[in-house]
């Protein structure tokens, strides 16, 4: 609290150079990066889900995920080949 008040007070804050807009909270970077680490949480949950409530055990868990990814990427080629 004291270096707060310090860093306020005797106004170190000028010497601080802003950051760029690329790294602001609301900036595209940083809510695709946001998007990401929501999307992991979501992963994460799945494959606790998988193994803890199914009872798949974890090696399955992961080939779904390995074979859900490539369906992904089969589905995403073919939509970019047709557009």
């Amino acid at each position: 609290k004291t270096d707060f008040i310090n860093f306020i007070s005797d106004q170190e804050w000028k010497s601080i150079e802003p950051l760029s807009s690329w790294f602001g909270p609301s900036s595209f970077l940083m809510s695709s990066m946001s998007a990401l680490f929501q999307l992991s949480m979501w992963i994460r949950h799945c494959h606790t889900y998988l193994t803890e409530n199914v009872g798949i055990p974890v090696w399955g868990s992961y080939v779904i995920f390995a074979l859900a990814t490539l369906f992904m990427g089969l589905v995403l080629g073919l939509v970019s080949e047709a557009l």
